[in-house]
């Protein structure tokens, strides 16, 4: 059983990531005193947050080392963290600085670090299921001892890629865990009056992928159900989904307010917190004060990674013209 100190340590960092880069998409007037009628929007690009969802994160890369490889989402700052990136180079990303993980030129939807295993995060819905796929099925080719994990949401189910990539996944036994973060909303749509059946777990249930449900945004159970499938694909019995059933507190963008969105409902997703749920355990087992010097050195970490991408310098106009693909010289006129 993953350490519930160690698992709410890497929901606190991704929460206080989440609201510290939300503030700055907006205008930055809390994080930096500035007036509001200056309020310069200091994160470039648009910015999907997974506040809400952290404990997905956290749960299932307790269980992954340096060697596993994993992809994401639109939404997927919470497991670039999780998976052990550097917070200073993420921030430096959002902000379009040179030192950003793409050198500036990337943004939120494209953040990656091989070094740790983390083959990005993606735009497109569905697009990162495939990936994984290939990813396992090198993984099997060259005899590596390490699998590969894709997360996507309720509104990927819906698309292609999702029934190939697991299919494929059957048909070859490869070495991935699927992660479905199930928060019934697609985009501004709710999920349920476009989605037939039962959902993701009944779908990979028909196609052969055992498959198991749970509470998303209770970070213990996320993590035992997710150290069992991870055991079975490491024991070479093929693929396996996660089922996580959770909430996205925020609206589909950092700047959507989401009125879209029944309150009522949204008053009912802020009572599951995650973090919340943790940290009542943690005050349980006598682990209150563990629990906010844990707070205090995330938010210590996430001060100095806005403070350096404040500072850090916008890349150069000529990098515009590196790491691009060439289809050959004047083909595209």
């Amino acid at each position: 059983m993953a350490d519930l100190l160690e698992l709410y340590r890497t929901m606190v960092r991704i929460r206080a990531f989440e609201d510290a880069a939300e503030i700055a998409s907006q205008g930055g007037v809390q994080a930096w005193g500035l007036s509001e009628s200056s309020k310069p929007a200091l994160v470039r690009g648009p910015l999907h947050l997974s506040t809400g969802q952290e404990a997905v994160a956290a749960g299932v890369c307790a269980h992954l080392g340096p060697q596993d490889l994993l992809t994401s989402t639109h939404r997927g700052h919470g497991h670039t963290l999780a998976k052990g990136a550097d917070s200073k180079r993420m921030m430096a990303e959002l902000f379009g600085r040179a030192t950003g993980y793409n050198k500036g030129k990337g943004g939120s939807m494209h953040i990656a670090d091989f070094s740790v295993g983390m083959l990005g995060a993606n735009g497109v819905v569905a697009a990162g299921l495939p990936i994984a796929v290939g990813a396992a099925q090198a993984l099997k080719l060259r005899g590596v001892d390490a699998i590969a994990v894709s997360f996507f949401g309720d509104g990927a189910i819906n698309r292609g890629p999702f029934l190939e990539s697991l299919n494929w996944a059957v048909v070859y036994q490869l070495p991935v865990l699927f992660v479905c973060e199930d928060n019934r909303i697609s985009a501004t749509t709710a999920s349920a009056p476009m989605t037939g059946g039962e959902g993701a777990s009944a779908r990979a249930n028909s196609l052969g992928v055992p498959a198991l449900k749970v509470d998303g945004n209770d970070v213990e159970a996320v993590a035992d159900a997710a150290a069992g499938l991870i055991a079975d694909i490491r024991a070479g019995q093929g693929p396996r989904l996660l089922h996580a059933l959770t909430d996205r507190h925020k609206g589909h963008v950092s700047v959507d307010p989401g009125t879209y969105r029944d309150p009522a409902e949204v008053a009912a997703a802020l009572a599951r917190d995650p973090l919340l749920r943790a940290r009542q355990r943690l005050v349980q087992l006598g682990l209150q004060q563990e629990a906010a010097q844990i707070e205090a050195q995330a938010q210590t970490e996430i001060d100095a990674a806005l403070a350096a991408a404040q500072a850090d310098p916008f890349p150069e106009v000529a990098d515009a013209y590196t790491d691009i693909t060439t289809t050959g010289e004047g083909a595209w006129r």
